[in-house]
C-alpha cells in the first residue's frame, strides 16, 4: 500500500491519544462533560444532544449527531430526543449544504459493532457530504483516502456559519 503523508492528522490525534473516558464513560460521554468544544471540534449542543465533526472523517465535513443520553441502541432513547436529533440532521444538512455545497449526503446510524459502529456503547448519527467524483481511484488502486481539506478549515467554516444563523435567530 502507498502511504499519503497528511502531517496536520497526526498533530489532530494527539491531542486525543492520551485521554482515557472514566469507567463505564463514552468518549462522547467525556466529550460532553469535558465542555471544550473547540477542541473537540464541537460544533452545536442543544437541549438533547450535539454535533461534532468526526475524528476519522470520510469526507471533509464529515459530522455526528450525538445524544447526551449514552444508549446503544435507539430503543435506549426517548422520543424528545430523537425528534431533536431528527431537526438536527434536518439543521447540518442545511449548514453543509450552505457551506460546501455537497451534491448529496449520506446519513445514518452503524448499531453495534458489527455494523461498523466504532464507538457502539453510544449511539450517534453520522452525515456525510458527497460530492461527484469524491470516490475516485485513489480507494481502488491504491487503497487510500484523500480527505481533501483541513479539519481545522472545516471547523471554522462551520462555526462561523452556525453563529451566523444563531444571530439572525436572536433578530
Amino acid at each position: 500500500m502507498k502511504k499519503i503523508f497528511s502531517p496536520w492528522r497526526s498533530q489532530y490525534i494527539a491531542t486525543f491519544k492520551n485521554e482515557k473516558p472514566k469507567k463505564d464513560e463514552s468518549l462522547f460521554t467525556r466529550i460532553i462533560r469535558e465542555n471544550k468544544d473547540e477542541k473537540n471540534l464541537v460544533i452545536l449542543r442543544k437541549k438533547y444532544c450535539f454535533v461534532m465533526m468526526n475524528l476519522y472523517p470520510y469526507n471533509s465535513g464529515h459530522l455526528m449527531v450525538v445524544p447526551y443520553t449514552q444508549a446503544s441502541t435507539m430503543s435506549g432513547l426517548d422520543s424528545e430526543t430523537m425528534t431533536e436529533i431528527m431537526e438536527t440532521l434536518t439543521q447540518m444538512e442545511q449548514l453543509l449544504t450552505t457551506v460546501m455545497k455537497p451534491h448529496g449526503f449520506n446519513m445514518g446510524a452503524n448499531i453495534g459493532r458489527v455494523a461498523g459502529a466504532g464507538i457502539d456503547d453510544h449511539i450517534h448519527f453520522h452525515i456525510v457530504p458527497r460530492w461527484n467524483g469524491d470516490t475516485n481511484f485513489m480507494p481502488t488502486l491504491g487503497d487510500v483516502k484523500v480527505v481533501s481539506e483541513d479539519m481545522r478549515a472545516t471547523y471554522k467554516k462551520l462555526i462561523f456559519s452556525v453563529k451566523k444563523q444563531t444571530q439572525k435567530r436572536k433578530k
